[in-house]
């Protein structure tokens, strides 16, 4: 029975991965194959394939959606990033900011997402380990700000915002204000650390000790 239970388990290793993957990219294809829909029915790809190859039904071909969603993303990155593109997106968000209730979602989002993708910077670059809630008890916890203005004036000390996810959803945590002193900068990156995070704790990257943690800090000079 044991030999059983372990080929069994085995097998659910093997299958259960392959099973959420694909039914996650299913519906995240899904629903940029809708993106089609923006198109003219005239000038789909079905209706242009039905007319080529004479079906009776219009053709339909999965994944199209996500080249078009890509077009899209990368046409708006570049007229973002030219001068008549900026004073459009910038009427766009002063519009945005003028309507209640939208105007908080929006910030909100616009700043997240600023967070996460920018390379400039340093929020979410580096994974920390920190003793919370109590001195003796270990934490994972994701830098997000070293420039905290009246926070850092008052303490009279070098401090780092930190980011504290819960598990197993990550999306959701405690910020906590910590001294630099307290910090351990970790090796693992951060795709590691939400791996282990959304794991319970199962899933451990292997420590490549081939690095030295080092905390970047641009903190304002206190004598000036």
């Amino acid at each position: 029975m044991k030999s059983i239970r372990r080929y069994l388990v085995a097998g659910i290793l093997v299958w259960a991965p392959l099973a959420v993957t694909y039914w996650l990219l299913k519906f995240a294809v899904g629903i940029m194959d809708r993106t089609l829909k923006w198109i003219p029915a005239s000038y789909q790809p079905g209706y242009l394939l039905q007319q080529l190859f004479q079906t009776a039904e219009p053709v339909h071909i999965p994944g199209l959606g996500v080249i078009l969603a890509l077009v899209v993303l990368l046409l708006t990155g570049v007229l973002a990033a030219n001068f008549v593109g900026r004073a459009f997106v910038g009427g766009w968000e002063s519009l945005m900011q003028r309507i209640p209730v939208v105007r908080s979602i929006y910030s909100a989002a616009k700043n997240f997402a600023e967070v996460v993708f920018s390379d400039s910077s340093q929020s979410f670059k580096n994974v920390l380990l920190i003793q919370y809630p109590r001195k003796g008890l270990y934490s994972l916890a994701f830098q997000t700000s070293s420039e905290l203005g009246e926070v850092q004036g008052r303490t009279g000390e070098e401090v780092v915002c930190c980011f504290v996810p819960t598990t197993p959803n990550p999306t959701s945590g405690f910020i906590i204000i910590v001294p630099k002193k307290d910090i351990m900068v970790l090796d693992m990156d951060v795709d590691e650390a939400l791996k282990m995070i959304i794991s319970l704790g199962v899933v451990v990257p292997t420590w490549r000790n081939d690095k030295t943690g080092e905390l970047p800090l641009d903190l304002p000079d206190e004598s000036a």
